[in-house]
């Protein structure tokens, strides 16, 4: 009697194995989109005196360039955030020296210049746009995000 138990069991094992492999699938995707999208803006600056030049022409230029990456750092902390490391020491139970530190690392793409312009008499300003519409374009040209739409067994 335990004997036809096994083959019972080997037999449904089999049939139920072999039923499934039949058994196709087809699966349709659709894109996910999101139903709005933000749009940020991020300011820059630099002093023109600072700048490394040989005349205030050269100058000016070096400002413009460095309140631009500036104004793309901020860009970068506000999509990617920022990282900050803090240290203490102590020395007899009295605090002897803290240090912070920060920092951004990120790729920004689709980063509009809106306007660049001199404040004052000494600083220059860049003024960036990035719209998350032409950042999600970009990333649909270069990997396309799907969820499963519909599943029909065969």
């Amino acid at each position: 009697m335990n004997y036809y138990l096994k083959i019972t069991a080997v037999v449904l094992a089999v049939c139920t194995a072999s039923c499934s492999s039949f058994l196709t699938k087809q699966v349709e995707w659709e894109t996910i989109e999101p139903t709005e999208y933000p749009i940020i803006k991020a300011v820059g600056y630099a002093p023109i005196s600072a700048q490394k030049g040989q005349n205030e022409a050269n100058k000016m230029l070096m400002a413009l360039k460095a309140s631009k990456l500036d104004a793309y750092r901020e860009l970068a902390e506000q999509v990617f955030g920022q990282k900050v490391d803090g240290e203490q020491l102590l020395a007899n139970l009295v605090l002897d020296d803290a240090r912070l530190s920060s920092s951004v690392q990120g790729v920004i793409r689709g980063a509009k210049v809106i306007k660049s312009y001199p404040v004052g008499n000494d600083t220059y300003a860049t003024e960036l746009e990035l719209d998350f519409k032409l950042v999600h374009d970009i990333y649909l040209s270069t990997a396309k995000p799907q969820r499963v739409k519909k599943v029909r067994y065969y």
